[in-house]
């Protein structure tokens, strides 16, 4: 698998990276060490956790199978800490919390360091100056290699990113920020993505595949047995992307796969692949089938023609003041 710089900085990650929300919930032992070798194997090394992945199960999960099954120089580890099981506090990204938060991580993970370490969402409650001080340190500590943000707006993104890069060579940049973003939500091109590019942070796709649904399983609004939005946990997740908007988006994948002779899922994951500015799309394979799917998009390009299709009639509607208004 091909390698990618990680922003503007020195660290290479394969070009898919691996999710692994549902490790330690509805995936098990058995089944993550499947999709880790799998993945390991076809050349991947970004592993993507976070300390709320099942309670903790995710990083336990990863932790277990470092160097008995995949050795762990091999592998770019990336976890995330702020978020928090708290129905009056849903962040906390204070330096205490985080810094506390990253030796558990540690621990679980079964490992001295994590290659990336990211502040799971923007805490509006702490000075952002202290959570990213917290990024320093552990920097510094060499508990983690490099840092990163999650979930953060466009304007927030630019100001952490800002506060690090005023003091250069003193503070540690920020590397990478992690979105969703997929042919069903293209959100973060209005003010995240034009922020990354010119701040030179790299994009971390999640749910590359609209939640699934660009796989085109859920065809006329039906979700089939087994499926994500089948389930009672996660269907209120899914439903958002089974409008008729996103009908006529995975319509126009289906017909564009149909033409290429692949399916709808190498064509969405390719789309967003290759966007400008993005690293990595975080895959949330459940199977080694769909795993095995994902990670042959690596041979896929898809044409100029095909791409300007495609970027049409999933087109985010661009308003007063987003990136380029003066053109509208």
């Amino acid at each position: 698998m091909d390698l990618r710089h990680l922003g503007r900085t020195g660290l290479r990650v394969s070009r898919l990276g691996l999710g692994t929300l549902t490790w330690g919930r509805s995936i098990g032992e058995q089944d993550a060490a499947e999709l880790l070798k799998m993945f390991w194997e076809a050349g991947g090394t970004l592993v993507d956790t976070a300390d709320v992945y099942g309670d903790g199960g995710s990083e336990y999960l990863l932790g277990r199978l470092l160097d008995g099954l995949v050795p762990r120089q091999d592998l770019v580890i990336a976890t995330k800490a702020g978020s928090v099981p708290d129905p009056e506090r849903r962040f906390d990204a204070s330096r205490g919390h985080l810094l506390s938060a990253l030796d558990a991580s540690l621990e679980r993970l079964n490992t001295d360091h994590v290659d990336l370490w990211q502040v799971h969402a923007f805490d509006p409650d702490t000075p952002l100056e202290e959570t990213l001080q917290a990024l320093e340190i552990a920097v510094g500590s060499g508990r983690a290699r490099y840092a990163g943000v999650s979930n953060f707006c466009g304007w927030q993104l630019a100001k952490a990113a800002t506060w690090q890069l005023a003091a250069p060579g003193a503070r540690t940049r920020l590397a990478s920020t992690q979105m969703e973003y997929s042919l069903l939500q293209r959100g973060v091109e209005r003010e995240v993505l034009p922020a990354a590019l010119d701040l030179g942070v790299g994009l971390l796709p999640s749910s590359p595949l609209g939640r699934g649904v660009l796989t085109g399983k859920y065809r006329r609004g039906k979700a089939p047995a087994g499926s994500r939005g089948a389930s009672d946990r996660m269907a209120a997740f899914v439903a958002p992307y089974l409008d008729d908007t996103a009908g006529h988006i995975v319509d126009a994948v289906a017909i564009a796969a149909d033409g290429l002779a692949v399916t709808p899922l190498q064509v969405a994951l390719a789309w967003v692949r290759d966007r400008p500015g993005v690293a990595a799309p975080l895959l949330g394979a459940r199977t080694a089938r769909q795993l095995d799917e994902a990670l042959s998009v690596e041979d896929l390009s898809l044409p100029d023609e095909i791409c300007r299709a495609l970027d049409d009639v999933s087109a985010p509607v661009h308003r007063y003041p987003d990136q380029d208004w003066s053109s509208l």
